[in-house]
C-alpha cells in the first residue's frame, strides 16, 4: 500500500481524502446519505458536468479554455426537443446532427484561435455570445418534446447503475487512453507546456487544436442532448452556468489553467468531489446559492494552490 501511495500523485491522494471527509461528514448529518439510492442518484446527477468537463480539460491541458459551453449546451438542448417534438422516428437523427453540430462549433473556435492568434477566452466568450443569440433567435421558451423512451438515458441503470454516467465514465477511459499512449496525446502535453518549443519539434499545432476544441464542443452538445433527456423539454436557457461547472472539477483536479499539466483522471475525481459536497450540502438544508458560492471558493483555493506549486498563475 506505501509503495502504492508513493506512486499516486498527490492531488489525487488529497482529492480521495477530501471525498471520503466530505462523505463522513454527510453520513453523520443524513442516515440517507450513504445508502445506495442516494450513491446512484449522485453517479446519475454527475453526468452532464462529466461530458463538459472532460471537453474542458483537453482544451485547458493545451494552455486554452472553452467559454461557449454553456451557448453550445442551450442550442444543443432545443434543437433536439425542438426538432424531435415527440417524432420517435427522428431522436436518432437529430441527436447524430445535434452532435455533428456541436463539433462543427468546436472546430470553427478552433479555427479561429489558431488562424486569427487570438485569445481562445476572447474567442470562445464571442462564440458563446453568438449561440446564445441564434438559440433565442429560435426560441424564447421551452420547445418541443421528446419520447418517454428517449428519457431511459438519462434515468435507466444497468444493474443499479446510471446508464448516462456510466457511458461518461467509458469516454474518459477513452480520452484518458489516448493521452497517455498515443502520439496526439502527447503532442497535447507538449503543446500545453511550451507552444514555441512545440513548433520547433514539429507538434502539428493546427491539428492539435481543431481536435481539442472539436472534442469541447461535442462533448458540450452531448450535455444538451443529456440534459433534454432528463428534463423531456429543451430549455434556451439549459447551459447557463457550465463554464464555471465545467472549469471547476479540472481546475480541482490538478490541471494547470497555464496548460501541459494534470489529466481527465483528476477531472473524474474532481467531479465526484464537486457532486458530492453538493450532495451532502442538500441533506443540509444548504441554499443553493451558497453552492455556487462553494464551487467558487473551491476553484480560488485549488488555482492558489498550484500557483504556489509552480511559481506562476495557473
Amino acid at each position: 500500500m506505501s509503495r502504492l501511495a508513493s506512486k499516486l500523485d498527490p492531488t489525487v491522494l488529497c482529492l480521495i481524502a477530501l471525498v471520503i471527509v466530505i462523505a463522513g461528514v454527510g453520513a453523520t448529518f443524513s442516515d440517507r446519505f450513504g445508502t445506495l439510492a442516494n450513491a446512484a442518484n449522485l453517479y446519475e446527477q454527475a453526468a452532464s458536468i462529466c461530458f463538459v468537463a472532460l471537453g474542458q480539460t483537453v482544451v485547458i491541458l493545451t494552455g486554452g479554455i472553452d467559454l461557449s459551453i454553456g451557448g453550445i449546451i442551450s442550442l444543443a438542448a432545443s434543437m433536439t426537443s425542438g426538432l424531435i417534438n415527440g417524432d420517435t422516428s427522428l431522436v436518432w437523427p437529430v441527436v447524430a446532427a445535434v452532435l455533428v453540430l456541436g463539433a462543427l462549433v468546436g472546430l470553427l473556435n478552433g479555427t479561429l484561435v489558431h488562424a486569427l492568434r487570438v485569445h481562445p477566452l476572447i474567442v470562445t466568450l464571442g462564440m458563446a455570445a453568438v449561440m446564445e443569440g441564434v438559440v433565442l433567435l429560435y426560441t424564447l421558451k421551452p420547445i418541443g418534446s421528446v419520447p418517454e423512451a428517449f428519457q431511459d438515458f438519462a434515468f435507466d441503470r444497468v444493474g443499479g447503475i446510471p446508464i448516462a454516467t456510466s457511458v461518461a465514465v467509458v469516454c474518459f477511459a477513452v480520452v484518458a487512453f489516448i493521452l497517455r499512449y498515443t502520439r496526439l496525446g502527447r503532442q497535447i502535453y507538449v503543446f500545453g507546456g511550451d507552444q514555441s518549443g512545440a513548433r520547433l519539434v514539429g507538434v502539428p499545432i493546427a491539428r492539435v487544436t481543431l481536435f481539442v476544441y472539436a472534442l469541447s464542443g461535442l462533448c458540450a452538445a452531448a450535455t444538451g442532448v443529456l440534459l433534454v433527456s432528463r428534463l423531456g423539454v429543451g430549455d434556451p436557457l439549459a447551459g447557463q452556468g457550465y463554464e464555471l461547472r465545467s472549469i471547476t472539477p479540472v481546475v480541482i483536479g490538478g490541471t494547470l489553467l497555464s496548460g501541459g499539466r494534470g489529466g481527465v483522471g483528476g477531472t473524474l475525481l474532481g467531479v465526484l468531489l464537486v457532486q458530492t459536497t453538493d450532495n451532502v450540502l442538500n441533506f443540509m438544508g444548504v441554499s443553493s446559492y451558497y453552492q455556487w458560492m462553494t464551487e467558487g471558493l473551491l476553484v480560488i483555493a485549488a488555482v492558489s494552490i498550484y500557483v504556489d506549486r509552480r511559481g506562476q498563475l495557473t
